[in-house]
This record gives C-alpha cells, structure tokens and sequence, in this order.
C-alpha cells in the first residue's frame, strides 16, 4: 500500500459532481459503465434534471433519453427515478449519509452506497469494484470470491481512515497496469511482492 500511496500520490473519483445528489445519479448510472461515459450524460442530465425532486418528477421514459448510451439504461432509469421518489419522501429530499438506508433504494447496491459515502460525505468506506476485487485478490491483500468477503477482508488489512484513498489506488492500478485480461506485469512496481505475477500470471 505504501508503494502505491507513492505512486497513484493524488488520487479522487473519475466522476464529476458538485454535490451528494449529482454523485448519487453518476454513482448509480456507473454499473458497466465508464466514468468518462458517466460524465459525458450528466453533463446533459443535469441540466434537465438539477436536482432530487425534478428528477422524482420524472417518467422512465423522459430519463431513458438522456441516459440511454449507458449500460442497462432502462433499469437505471427505473431505479433512480423510484429511488429519487424515496428520498423525496421518506427524507426530505436529501441524500442518506447511512449505509442502511442507501443500500434500502433501488439501484443501490454496497459498492454504490460505499463510494456516495466516501466520496459525498468524507466518512471512511471501501467500495469494491470489478477493478479493486480483481487487484486485491492478485496482490493478495485479499481471497475471497465474493465482493461482500473481499471488502471485509480488506478492511482489516488496511487502516480505517486510509479505506477511501486505497478504493482509489487499487482502481488507478487496475486501470493502468493491472488490465483484466493483459496485465501490464512488466511495468508493475510491485511484481517482487505479487503473488500473481510470482504463479505465471495465474489467477
């Protein structure tokens, strides 16, 4: 972890937002999804919808044009439009900052609701993606084969208060050097302490 902290030294979501209601959308509309792709829907999606209750307003239809480049477009649109409703309702329009009651909205799932409070609310989380569930597991930070064990074997390896920062180092790795299919081993900083790279790249 400390080489990584040396190498990925800034790191922050590849999502663009200005506040807890914007990440929420970008953070539910990211499954199978690039951060670039998210970014570039939003950029028109809030404009049409600026806030909670424009968009609890809205039929899936009218969000479907917006969101419609987006990997599984028509659930999404379902799902945020149900969720917004909720949190319109049952909260006053603002965004949980409780794991419990994000995980209860639709669309929401542990990963979705890690990076809203880690990102949106500044409180320690580790949100496990395709990205850091894959390098974990390679560099042997963590076994399991659920995303569920992965995060909490990951929590006990790392410090608390660096969980944050480490979801956002393991993706920056995953995403320059440690590739799903091509591994970039030869450009890898940590290949001396990898138990994948020592296997043959086996997983």
């Amino acid at each position: 972890m400390d080489r990584l902290v040396a190498y990925y030294p800034e790191v922050k979501s590849g999502l663009v937002f200005k506040n807890p209601y914007q990440l929420f959308v970008a953070t539910v509309l990211s499954a199978q999804t690039t951060d670039q792709q998210v970014n570039r829907i939003t950029s028109e999606l809030f404009k049409a919808a600026p806030d909670i209750y424009t968009l609890s307003k809205m039929e899936p239809m009218q969000l479907e044009k917006y969101v419609k480049s987006c990997g599984l477009y028509r659930q999404k649109s379902k799902s945020l439009i149900a969720a917004a409703r909720i949190i319109v309702e049952e909260h006053n329009g603002i965004i949980p900052e409780s794991f419990e009651q994000l995980v209860s909205l639709p669309g929401v799932g542990r990963k979705t609701a890690n990076v809203i409070i880690s990102s949106a609310f500044g409180q320690p989380a580790l949100a496990v993606d395709t990205h850091v569930f894959r390098v974990s597991r390679r560099l042997g930070l963590a076994d399991s084969t659920t995303v569920e064990l992965v995060e909490e074997q990951l929590k006990k390896v790392i410090p608390r208060e660096h969980w944050s920062e480490s979801h956002h180092r393991l993706i920056a790795h995953g995403r320059t050097i440690c590739h799903s299919r091509k591994p970039n081993c030869g450009a890898c900083f940590l290949t001396d302490l990898c138990p994948y790279y020592k296997k043959g790249g086996e997983s």
